[in-house]
């Protein structure tokens, strides 16, 4: 059994309007809220064995934050396809994985990674989670899957969470 692990990186600052979208950092809610997620994740065993991020600085920091709250780090790759990203370009990564990774937690933007989500949560869903996903997706949100496929044949999961840091604080 296979775990993934969508993250949404945190909020946010859009404090200085010169700064280049690809540049900005987290603001004080996005550091508190990426904290949050890491303990989560390292309270829950959810532990990654490999992290696929976007070289965005918001979804570094963001990782940088989660990592620093788990026990053991899992092997990161930057990877620039995740960035502005649409749903089949998240899912083409995913596939490119390695296949011995049994968790892998993949950190990147709205749009596409929320419609990434929305698209594999296949039968067996749990309808609690199914429903938060539908009503909001936001910044440090967290999707679960569980599969039993390798990654290159990746179309459908079972959602099993859909955490919100809100909800977790």
């Amino acid at each position: 059994m296979k775990q993934l692990l969508l993250l949404r990186h945190a909020k946010s600052s859009w404090d200085d309007p010169d700064l280049d979208d690809f540049d900005r950092p987290l603001d004080e809610r996005g550091l508190k809220a990426a904290r949050l997620i890491g303990r989560e994740l390292a309270a829950r065993g959810w532990l990654a064995d490999l992290a696929l991020v976007s070289p965005a600085m918001r979804a570094r920091d963001t990782w940088r934050l989660v990592a620093a709250e788990l026990p053991v780090h899992p092997r990161v790759a930057f990877a620039e396809a995740l960035y502005d990203a649409s749903a089949a370009d998240i899912l083409s990564e995913i596939r490119k994985a390695d296949p011995s990774s049994g968790c892998l937690v993949v950190l990147g933007h709205n749009p596409g990674l929320e419609d990434l989500a929305k698209q594999l949560a296949g039968p067996g869903s749990e309808a609690k989670a199914r429903k938060r996903l539908e009503e909001k997706f936001p910044t440090a949100a967290l999707a679960r899957f569980v599969l039993e496929d390798d990654w290159s044949g990746l179309t459908s999961a079972r959602l099993t969470h859909c955490l919100r840091p809100k909800e977790l604080s």
